[in-house]
């Protein structure tokens, strides 16, 4: 009957462990593409600063943090009911940790902004590079789903994701909402190489792993 148990756990182990590696697929990258022309009828939407946010989940072995980084002046372009570009600026000085308190709270969100001495540039390095860049190159609708292509630039290193993302119109208040699910990135495309096994030999189990993950929650109202 033990044996069946630890067998049972074993499989159940197996399960959840192919559905995590599923679900975490790196996103592809590609060099920089132009950004999609918009139409001369096109509607602005103003990113709503207030409702509006970048969430982030990074990790290594048995621990993970997540937060949150809000955005800067943003807007979206909309034609017909469809949206069609946009260019969204990220605050990166407003990096956040929402899983820790006090002191180990403030010394991570310190760490990836690369306030402290000594550690600039070991994530962010926000005093150098104050934001980050996501501009809308394509908008496709395939299989059921909206792709959305654009270039993201983090410390001056641009490249090109595409990722499925929700968009919802509402005209009584005159809004849109766009949100995407886990965007897995590879950081150290975007030259985030600390602690990465992939460029640091003897790390054993104190690596902190390469893929990180971003998702998009905005609100933008049509501007007047």
């Amino acid at each position: 009957m033990k044996r069946k148990v630890i067998n049972s756990l074993l499989v159940l182990s197996l399960i959840a462990t192919a559905a995590s590696c599923k679900s975490d697929k790196k996103t592809e990258t590609s060099d920089v593409k132009e950004t999609r022309e918009t139409s001369s009828l096109a509607s602005t939407y103003n990113v709503n600063l207030e409702q509006s946010k970048i969430n982030w989940i990074g990790s290594k072995p048995a621990e993970q943090h997540k937060g949150q980084i809000s955005l800067s002046e943003s807007r979206l372009s909309v034609n017909e009911g469809e949206l069609q570009g946009g260019d969204i600026t990220i605050d990166m000085k407003t990096i956040n940790v929402l899983d820790l308190e006090g002191q180990e709270k403030e010394d991570l969100e310190n760490h990836l902004k690369g306030y402290a001495n000594g550690k600039e540039d070991h994530f962010f390095n926000v005093n150098k590079y104050p934001e980050a860049n996501f501009e809308i190159t394509g908008v496709e609708h395939k299989e059921g789903q909206t792709l959305l292509s654009g270039n993201l630039t983090l410390k001056e290193t641009s490249k090109n994701i595409t990722f499925p993302v929700q968009v919802s119109m509402n005209e009584a208040d005159d809004s849109l909402i766009l949100t995407s699910k886990d965007i897995v990135l590879d950081r150290t495309e975007w030259g985030i190489k600390f602690m990465s096994k992939s460029f640091v030999e003897n790390l054993g189990d104190k690596f902190i792993d390469d893929q990180m993950k971003i998702a998009f929650d905005l609100k933008a109202y049509k501007a007047e």
